[in-house]
Parts: C-alpha cells; structure tokens; sequence
C-alpha cells in the first residue's frame, strides 16, 4: 500500500502525527501501523548506540519493518528522527510507494515544548554528568530532506490542523496509486 517516513527533530511532533493519522485512516476503514522510532530501539534494536553507523542500522531495520506492512496492503507510517539524508534515500529505493514527510519547527520552540528535557541536557558543559550526548540537532547533525514530498510546520498550526494535513496528503497518495493500477 503506502510507506511513509515521517522524519524530523525529536519533539517535533512525529509519534503525535502519526497516531492521530492512524486513528483517522482507519476510521476510514484503512490497515495502519506506527513503527515508533522511540517504541522500537526499546524492542528492536536495543543493541545499538546512537553513533552514525547505529543510527543508520535503526532506520535500515525499521525500514524493513515498515516495507513489509506496506507491501502486505497496510500503511506503514515509520516515525523516527532518521536525520541523514542516505538512509532516507535508501528508504525511498524500496519502490514509488515510499514517501517522505517532513516535520519541521524552529529549534526554540522545541526547545520550549521539551516535555523529557533532553536539548536542556544536550546543550549541558561536557563535564555535567547529566548531559546527554549525540543529540540530533544539538550535537549531532540533522540533514534537512532534499525533495521530502511533503513538509509540515509543525510550530505553525495546531497538531489537529496538521493531522488534516498529513491525513488529507495520505488519501491522495492512496488515490495515486489506485490510479495507477487502473
């Protein structure tokens, strides 16, 4: 069916998104999943770090994860940070039903919004024992997508609004490939 990367900074908004689509879709009568970026390093990839290779390893294996729902007629919604732009491509190369979404917000209001406290952590001296390292966009590197075939605000309009947003993008991916099949 339909396999969508939402990608984004963490506190972005992706995990909200992504189970209000969900709840929505299958109002409609639609097979949905949420690969939980934050759900499945708990379960899946307990064994990796957070250095580049590892990153890189998550979202390999989430993609697999999500491929597969998506190739079983379920949309497949992979919500993770998944900040480099290869892996993103790598994703994408799993055929014309991937998509990719971008979430985007200024970095002060996520920094607001930090219900867990991780960028306060992450912008802590080297020397605090609290600090948090490896953070995406703080101390470690979020490439912005290149050709993401949607992008979101998500400090803009309200989660409710953005939910229309995402959903309404989905039912027209949806309408796309039923076209196509024609």
């Amino acid at each position: 069916m339909l396999f969508i990367q939402l990608t984004g900074l963490s506190g972005v908004g992706k995990t909200t998104l992504a189970y209000l689509a969900k709840n929505k879709l299958m109002e409609r009568g639609y097979q949905v999943e949420v690969i939980d970026g934050d759900e499945y390093r708990k379960l899946l990839c307990t064994d990796l770090t957070f250095s580049k290779k590892d990153r890189i390893e998550n979202i390999r294996r989430l993609g697999i994860v999500s491929h597969l729902l998506s190739r079983n007629n379920i949309i497949s919604i992979l919500a993770a940070i998944n900040p480099y732009e290869c892996m993103r491509q790598e994703l994408i190369n799993y055929g014309k039903n991937v998509k990719t979404v971008w979430l985007n917000c200024d970095l002060e209001i996520l920094i607001e919004r930090d219900v867990k406290g991780l960028y306060k952590r992450a912008m802590l001296p080297d020397y605090d024992p609290q600090k948090v390292y490896n953070f995406t966009g703080i101390t470690d590197p979020y490439e912005c997508p290149v050709n993401a075939d949607l992008s979101i605000d998500t400090g803009i309009a309200p989660i409710e609004t953005n939910a229309k947003i995402f959903v309404d993008f989905i039912l027209s991916e949806i309408e796309n490939i039923q076209r196509q099949k024609v």
